[in-house]
């Protein structure tokens, strides 16, 4: 190296921070106004649902009580099941051993005014609302061509019209009462492709629009500070997956699918609504997760 190529290089002067930082770019329009879900300075960065207060929809049996048991395996202060049908004994017994921790409040998320009766009825007795899983739902495995204007109806009404409902009384309980809500539907695998093993066409409809709807709300709500995010399970052990899988062909349809040739617990679900309803996933919203064994994701 020549003498002169050493003088420039130890006399040039060392760049300063503020000079490598880019200077500030006048902006064409205004910063957005919106509720930042940025955690704070002293944000517990453990994902938990500690001090929250959740509904989930239709937690008297199946997907529903297998949520409700992982919440409260997860911290929540209270979780509330919003169902039409009066608690088993599978809800009870999960009352008796969180006492005071579990309530179940009568709704029919098909009409909207029992909906926000229900959620100014948690308002009241626990002071807030902190998560609303849109989770009620039912399905008819049947051929597309014997479905009538009824049936299809009864499925649009409760998984459609219903999970819309109870997002739009959160939604506007969060707003008042200036929480950072999360709200998470319930879709489904068939909400990506036919399910072979029970096909329905409808019902995979009525998924495909939750899904879709979340996207949007989320879209919406952002700058009040509310996530709107969606599951899909795949096969589950429910009620309404009891005759698929006492079908004599169950085995051989599950082939076709390949991956985790069974159906989940309940349960097994929950840690992804723990994580979607936490303060973990505040920069997560308008996503699906599918949570299927492979199943119909993709």
């Amino acid at each position: 190296m020549s003498p002169s190529a050493v003088e420039a290089h130890t006399t040039t002067p060392p760049t300063s921070v503020a000079e490598s930082e880019p200077s500030q770019v006048a902006q064409s329009v205004p910063a957005p106004v919106y509720l930042s879900t940025e955690p704070g300075p002293d944000h517990d960065w453990k994902i938990t649902l500690k001090n929250k207060v959740i509904v989930v929809t239709g937690a008297n049996r199946g997907i529903g009580l297998g949520l409700a048991t992982v919440f409260l395996a997860n911290d929540a202060k209270e979780v509330y099941s919003f169902d039409l049908f009066e608690p088993g004994e599978e809800f009870q017994a999960l009352q008796q051993a969180h006492p005071k921790r579990v309530h179940y409040v009568h709704c029919d998320v098909t009409s909207e005014e029992s909906v926000t009766k229900a959620v100014d009825q948690v308002v009241a007795q626990s002071g807030r609302i902190d998560g609303m899983v849109a989770n009620a739902g039912m399905t008819k495995h049947q051929p597309a061509l014997n479905f009538d204007r009824p049936q299809l109806e009864q499925l649009f009404n409760l998984n459609v019209f219903g999970a819309y409902f109870c997002a739009k009384a959160a939604a506007k309980k969060f707003i008042e009462l200036g929480i950072k809500g999360s709200i998470v539907f319930t879709s489904s695998m068939t909400s990506y492709r036919p399910n072979r093993a029970g096909p329905s066409a409808p019902y995979g409809g009525t998924k495909a629009a939750v899904r879709n709807m979340a996207h949007t709300l989320a879209m919406e709500w952002a700058k009040d500070g509310i996530r709107v995010n969606s599951i899909s399970p795949g096969f589950v052990k429910t009620q309404m997956t009891a005759k698929i899988r006492e079908a004599p062909d169950f085995n051989l349809k599950m082939q076709y699918y390949g991956g985790m040739p069974r159906l989940a617990d309940p349960r097994e679900l929950g840690g992804a609504y723990v994580y979607l309803l936490s303060d973990g996933a505040t920069y997560t919203t308008g996503i699906d997760i599918p949570v299927a064994g492979i199943v119909g994701a993709w």
